[in-house]
C-alpha cells in the first residue's frame, strides 16, 4: 500500500537537477511578444494627462494599451469588481498598473515602461490603520463575535490586564515570480499556462477579459516555484493582459514580473493591530476577554473579508473561553491590495490570545506553561464539549496530552529552570523559552469552495493516467494523491502518470489554499478510483464466478482466490477487450459543514489540526540580534499520507512563521512607496536562521475521528504558527532585562531593532 510511506516528491530529482519546466521555461514560438506595466508613481490622485509617445518610440515597442483600448472587461479582482487591469484614471497606490507595453523583449518592455509622462492631481494618502479609522475607510461594517456576558466577566474577574500588539505584514517571497504565457488557439480560443494557484479564476478572468464563455480558455498549471497563497488571485494581471494582447495580434504572448516589480505590485499578508483587555482568575484562567482586530487590507478588497474573518475564527487558538467579544474592522488604504497568505489570517488571531496567555503569566508570576495548560480545551475523551466563540463544538482537541508529551520530550522543566540559572548569571546575553501550541481549523469558511474533482484513466497496458483539480507549488501534493490512487489498484507509485492541472480535464476547481488539497482532492481522486475498480471486480466475478471479497489487488497483481493471479496489465487489456470502461470522474463535497458569516455561527471547519512547539532562543542585549538555540516541534497530522513530505512541511512552515515574526519587515515611506521590495532590504530567513538543534516528530498517535482521506489530516498552514514559539522566547528573555515589573509588550516582527528598544524600556524601568 503506498499511503502513509515516506516516498520522495514526484519532481525532487528534476528539481535539485534544474531538469523541472516552469512556465518561463517552456519553449516559446520566435514571434512571441512581451508585456510589462508602466506603473504609477504617486499612492492617490487622479491621472490627469498621460504623454505615452515615448514609450510607443522605444526600441522593441510595438504597442502601448491604456484601459481605453481594453475589448471587455477591466477587472482582475478576486471577488469585489473592484480591482482594474489598468488604472480607469483613478490610482490607489504606489505601482498600480496604468498602461501596458507591448514589445518584442521582456527587457525592451521593462525599460520603455519607464519612459512614460504622467501629470497627475495628487492627494494625501491613507497608508496606516489610524489613517484608515480617521478617514472612515472601510470594506464593510466592524464584524462581530460574541459568546456571554465578557463585559461582566472581566469587570468582576480577580484580575485584569490590556494591551495592545502590532503585527507585521510579510512578502511570500515565492523562488519563481509571477509568470504568464498565452498561446491563442483556432476559433478565439485561448491556452494559458499560468503560475497560479486557483486555474478556474484565471479562466474565469480571462474569458471576462475577452469577452468569451469559460469553455473558449484553457489553463494549463504543472507547477509553480512557491505560492504560499500569494498566487490565490495575484496572477489575474498577468494572465489577462497576455491573453488580451494574444487575441488582439494573433501571436504567443509572455509577461513575468522581475522581483522588484513582483514586490511592488503584489499583495502581501495584513497587518493586523489586535488591542485586548482580559479578566482572569488567580490561576490564570481567562473568564472574560475582549478583542479588537483592526486589519489593513490595501486599496482593492481581494479576499480581505475572508482572512479578517478567519482571524477572528482562531482569536481562541486552542483555548476555551467562555465569555469572549471579538471585533474586526476592515480597512481600506492607499497600499498594495494586500491577499492570502499561509494561514489566511489565522496566525494574526492566535497571535493575539497568546500575547494574552503571555500576558497574564507575567503578571501573575507564573510559567506561561501554566497559564496555557488551565486554559486548554478539555480534551475529546472527555463527556462535556466545549464551544469556540463562534459555537462550534470542539470535539477532536488532542493538544493537552501533545502539550505534556512534548514538554517532556523537550525537557521543557529543566531547561526553563536551566535558562533562568544563566540569566542570573550572564548580564549580556539573555536566554528565553517558550512552548505554544496551534489549534488550526481546516476547510474553506466559503462552503462551496469545499469541493473538488478529479479524472483517472488506466490504459490497456495497465498505466495510469491520473488528473484533479489542486495545483503543486513544491508541497507534493500530486505525489500524494498518486499514493492514493496506487493504493486502490495495488500499483507501485511509478504506474501513476500525474499530469498538469487543466481546467479542460477538471473543471470549476477551488483554489488550492486553506490547507485543503490533499484532504479534496485526495477524496475525489479515490472516488473514480473506487469506480473504476468496482468496476474490475464486476468483470472478473462474471469471468470466475467468484465473490468480491474473493479478489485483492496488491503488488501490480490481481489475486483471485482459488484461481490464477494476473498482472493488473492483464486484467485492464483483458477488461478493455470486453468494453469495460476505464476511465472515471471522481467528486467529493466535504460533509457537515455550513458558516454564517455576519452571525458568526455555524460548523466553518470539518475539523482541527493540532501541534506545539519548544523554542529556546538567546539575545545580545547591546545589539538586540537574537539566534535560536533549539527547537522542538510535536505536530498532528491525523494517519499520515506521506510522512516525508509531511515532516517536510512542518520543518518549513516553521521557518517561515519564525521569518514573518522575527526577520521580515515591510517598510513604506510617507508617501507609499515600499521601501523593502528586494532582497537587499527584505530580510527571509536563511540556513542560518533555522534553529541550532532541530528536532520534529508527528505525532504517532495522529487519527483523525473524521472520515478524511485515510484518516489524515491537512498540513500546509498549520505548522507555520508554531513559529510563534520562537516570538514568545525572545520576550521571555527580553523580560529577563529588567526588574520583571514592566511586561515586554513586543511587536512583531521582533527586528534587532525592536528588541533592542524594549530592553531598554525594561532597564529604563528598572532604574525607575
Amino acid at each position: 500500500m503506498s499511503v502513509s510511506k515516506p516516498l520522495p516528491h514526484d519532481a525532487a530529482c528534476l528539481h535539485v537537477t534544474g531538469a523541472a519546466r516552469y512556465i518561463d521555461d517552456l519553449a516559446t514560438p520566435a514571434d512571441t511578444l512581451h508585456l510589462a506595466f508602466g506603473l504609477s508613481t504617486i499612492a492617490r490622485g487622479r491621472i490627469e494627462a498621460m504623454d505615452l509617445d515615448p514609450v510607443r518610440a522605444a526600441d522593441g515597442v510595438l504597442e502601448v494599451l491604456t484601459s481605453l483600448d481594453l475589448p471587455a472587461d477591466n477587472d482582475v479582482s478576486a471577488a469585489a469588481h473592484d480591482e482594474p487591469l489598468l488604472s480607469d484614471g483613478t490610482i490607489h497606490y504606489m505601482g498600480q498598473p496604468v498602461f501596458l507595453v507591448v514589445a518584442t523583449s521582456h527587457m525592451a518592455a521593462r525599460k520603455a515602461a519607464r519612459l512614460a509622462r504622467i501629470d497627475y492631481s495628487e492627494q494625501t494618502p491613507i497608508l496606516s490603520i489610524d489613517d484608515a479609522l480617521a478617514a472612515g475607510q472601510a470594506f464593510e461594517p466592524p464584524l462581530e463575535f460574541v459568546k456571554g456576558d465578557p463585559e461582566a466577566a472581566i469587570a468582576c474577574a480577580a484580575h485584569v490586564i490590556e494591551g495592545q500588539i502590532e503585527i507585521g505584514g510579510q512578502e511570500h517571497f515565492y523562488l519563481e515570480g509571477h509568470v504568464a504565457l498565452a498561446l491563442p488557439q483556432e476559433g478565439g480560443d485561448m491556452l494559458i499556462h499560468s503560475s497560479s494557484q486557483h486555474p478556474s479564476e484565471i479562466q474565469h478572468k480571462v474569458a471576462g477579459a475577452l469577452g468569451q464563455p469559460f469553455n473558449s480558455v484553457r489553463v494549463e498549471v504543472r507547477r509553480m516555484g512557491g505560492g504560499f497563497g500569494g498566487k490565490e488571485s495575484q496572477g489575474n494581471a498577468l494572465a489577462v493582459a497576455t491573453a488580451i494582447v494574444a487575441q488582439q495580434t494573433g501571436k504567443p504572448v509572455k509577461m513575468r514580473y522581475d522581483r522588484d516589480d513582483d514586490m511592488i505590485i503584489t499583495g502581501k499578508r495584513h497587518e493586523f493591530r489586535i488591542d485586548y483587555i482580559a479578566g482572569f482568575s488567580d490561576e490564570g484562567r481567562i473568564t472574560g476577554v475582549s478583542f479588537t482586530q483592526y486589519c489593513r487590507g490595501g486599496w482593492a478588497q481581494d479576499l480581505t473579508l475572508a482572512i479578517a474573518d478567519r482571524a477572528m475564527l482562531h482569536a481562541d487558538n486552542a483555548y476555551h473561553l467562555e465569555n469572549a467579544r471579538i471585533t474586526s474592522h476592515r480597512l481600506r488604504t492607499n497600499t498594495v491590495s494586500n491577499t492570502a497568505y499561509r494561514g489566511f489570517g489565522g496566525p494574526q488571531g492566535l497571535l493575539g490570545i497568546e500575547r494574552v496567555i503571555d500576558h497574564i503569566a507575567h503578571e501573575l508570576g507564573k510559567d506561561p506553561k501554566q497559564v496555557r495548560d488551565v486554559n486548554y480545551y478539555r480534551p475529546m475523551s472527555d463527556a462535556a464539549k466545549e464551544t469556540t466563540p463562534y459555537h462550534m463544538e470542539v470535539t477532536d482537541c488532542v493538544i493537552n496530552e501533545m502539550v505534556a508529551t512534548l514538554a517532556k520530550t523537550a525537557d521543557y522543566t529543566e531547561r526553563r529552570r536551566a535558562v533562568a540559572k544563566w540569566n542570573a548569571e550572564n548580564k549580556i546575553l539573555k536566554r528565553g523559552i517558550a512552548l505554544t501550541p496551534v489549534k488550526f481549523g481546516i476547510s474553506f469558511t466559503l462552503t462551496f469552495l469545499n469541493q473538488a474533482g478529479a479524472l483517472v484513466h488506466i490504459y490497456s497496458d495497465g498505466s495510469v493516467h491520473l488528473n484533479h483539480g489542486g495545483t503543486e507549488m513544491g508541497q507534493g501534493l500530486f505525489t500524494k494523491v498518486a499514493q492514493v490512487a496506487a493504493s486502490a489498484f495495488g500499483l507501485p507509485l511509478t504506474a501513476i502518470k500525474i499530469t498538469a492541472t487543466d481546467t479542460a480535464k477538471v473543471p470549476n476547481t477551488s483554489a488550492t489554499a486553506a490547507s485543503s488539497g490533499s484532504d479534496l482532492n485526495g477524496m475525489a481522486v479515490k472516488a473514480a478510483c473506487d469506480q473504476l475498480r468496482n468496476r474490475l471486480i464486476r468483470f472478473l466475478k462474471g469471468e470466475y464466478a467468484v465473490k468480491s471479497q474473493d479478489i485483492r489487488f496488491e503488488d501490480g497483481q490481481v489475486r483471485i482466490s482459488g484461481h490464477e493471479t494476473l498482472s493488473f496489465a492483464e486484467v485492464a487489456s483483458r477488461a478493455y477487450q470486453n468494453r469495460v470502461s476505464l476511465s472515471a470522474t471522481g467528486f467529493y463535497a466535504t460533509p457537515d459543514v455550513a458558516w454564517d458569516r455576519l452571525k458568526g455561527s455555524g460548523r466553518p471547519f470539518y475539523y482541527f489540526a493540532y501541534g506545539a512547539a519548544v523554542s529556546e532562543v538567546v539575545i545580545d542585549t547591546l545589539t538586540g540580534e537574537n539566534r535560536i538555540l533549539r527547537t522542538d516541534i510535536l505536530h498532528d497530522v491525523g494517519r499520515s499520507l506521506n510522512p516525508a513530505l509531511d515532516l517536510g512541511q512542518v520543518e518549513g512552515g516553521f521557518v517561515q512563521g519564525t521569518g514573518w515574526l522575527t526577520t521580515e519587515e515591510l517598510v513604506w515611506d510617507d508617501k507609499g512607496r515600499l521601501l523593502t521590495h528586494a532582497p537587499s532590504t527584505y530580510k527571509i530567513p536563511a540556513c542560518s536562521d533555522r534553529p541550532a538543534e532541530f528536532n520534529v516528530h508527528l505525532w504517532d498517535k495522529g487519527l483523525n475521528q473524521e472520515k478524511t482521506i485515510y484518516r489524515s489530516k491537512a498540513v500546509g498552514e498549520p505548522p507555520f504558527m508554531l513559529g510563534t514559539s520562537v516570538f514568545m522566547a525572545i520576550s521571555d528573555a527580553i523580560s529577563a532585562c529588567g526588574d520583571g515589573r514592566s511586561y515586554p509588550a513586543l511587536d512583531a516582527p521582533a527586528t534587532p531593532e525592536r528588541i533592542l528598544f524594549a530592553i531598554k524600556a525594561q532597564q529604563g524601568r528598572e532604574g525607575a
